[in-house]
């Protein structure tokens, strides 16, 4: 089974990726490839270099993400020539993934997915972690130290929460649940698509 799961920033999706991994899934966390290939001697640091200029490079040679972050959110077109570097060096490493995935299910943490359409061939189920704006808002700004606002136009460059559930074939909600229970939610979904 190949299970695509997305959610807006802050809505528990990483939180929600490890409890499918835990049900024995495979994860391929796509954010996760694309911190590697942009950091310090990362794959994709000589293309962002070349196409973007050495403003986007830290003194270590790591992407410099608040310079980038600063672009690719005001700039759609900047976004695309990033994405032309990163998403085919990520489709490469996903490939790698599926190919020693042997029998196992795998599932897909894209951020993005709502906005990719090609997803929907590429997985058997969509599954989206949703929550409250408010929430995201909080809970990024706890964790990363953004302001509120810079949160909120991070969040107004992704999908709205009604594009995603419209692609979803299952949502789990992540809103005054505790940590227990979001993983029965996690389970109980498992469970019934394994038996489907």
């Amino acid at each position: 089974m190949r299970i695509g799961l997305t959610g807006g920033i802050g809505s528990g999706k990483s939180t929600v990726a490890g409890f499918f991994e835990a049900c024995g899934a495979l994860r391929f966390d796509a954010d996760a490839v694309s911190r590697e290939l942009t950091a310090a001697g990362g794959a994709a640091m000589p293309a962002i270099a070349a196409e973007f200029g050495a403003g986007v490079v830290a003194v270590d040679g790591s992407l410099d993400r608040a310079a980038m972050r600063a672009r690719v959110f005001e700039d759609a077109h900047q976004r695309q020539r990033l994405e032309a570097i990163l998403h085919p060096l990520i489709a490469e490493r996903r490939q790698v993934l599926m190919q020693a995935a042997g029998g196992r299910s795998v599932v897909f943490d894209i951020p993005l997915l709502a906005e990719s359409p090609a997803w929907r061939a590429r997985v058997d189920r969509i599954v989206v972690v949703d929550c409250l704006e408010t929430t995201q808002v909080a809970r990024v700004v706890a964790r990363s130290g953004l302001q509120a606002a810079e949160v909120q136009r991070i969040m107004a460059s992704q999908a709205t929460r009604a594009a995603r559930r419209a692609v979803a074939d299952a949502v789990v909600f992540n809103e005054g649940v505790s940590l227990a229970e979001l993983q029965g939610a996690v389970q109980a979904l498992w469970a019934h698509w394994r038996c489907v």
